[in-house]
């Protein structure tokens, strides 16, 4: 019974102890953002800019609404940048897939498509910025899928599996 008891004790001082140290931090950080608040805001504003900027690097994102009209429309290139076997397993029909990594050395192989605007598909919107970017600095007309092929596929819109 007096393990116990000295369990139980050890355990509310520890509780409290932590208790105390969180709150210790929260109102150090509070009593700082406080004093400091010019420099917060400013932090906070470059660093809302910076992905401001850093998402449009690689081409505005378009609707899936927005992306199924450019390509009936025959308006746009959808560029899969997902793996071989990703693509593989479904991907959108009419859908030329240059993996992420491969698309500096391939990137020639869209040149038939200039005149046209070249809309980024990846798995969740992880490699679409950056290979928008690399191909704006190409001198081709990007935009971005919203979502990627995750948003797609839960939208449950039509794949097609195989080349």
């Amino acid at each position: 019974m007096v393990h116990q008891e000295h369990h139980l004790a050890c355990w509310c001082i520890l509780r409290h102890n932590l208790s105390g140290i969180f709150w210790g931090v929260c109102v150090n950080w509070l009593v700082f953002v406080s004093e400091q608040w010019l420099l917060v805001s400013l932090l906070a504003v470059l660093v809302s800019a910076l992905i401001f900027v850093e998402s449009r690097k690689g081409g505005t994102s378009l609707s899936l609404h927005e992306v199924t009209r450019m390509l009936n429309a025959d308006e746009a290139i959808l560029l899969d940048v997902r793996e071989a076997k990703e693509f593989k397993a479904g991907h959108i029909t009419g859908a030329v897939n240059i993996p992420h990594l491969k698309l500096a050395s391939r990137a020639e192989e869209l040149e038939k498509h200039k005149s046209k605007t070249i809309i980024v598909v990846d798995k969740a919107g992880q490699h679409g910025g950056a290979s928008g970017k690399l191909l704006k600095d190409l001198g081709y007309t990007v935009n971005r899928m919203q979502g990627g092929m995750a948003e797609w596929q839960g939208q449950n819109l039509p794949v097609i599996k195989g080349n």
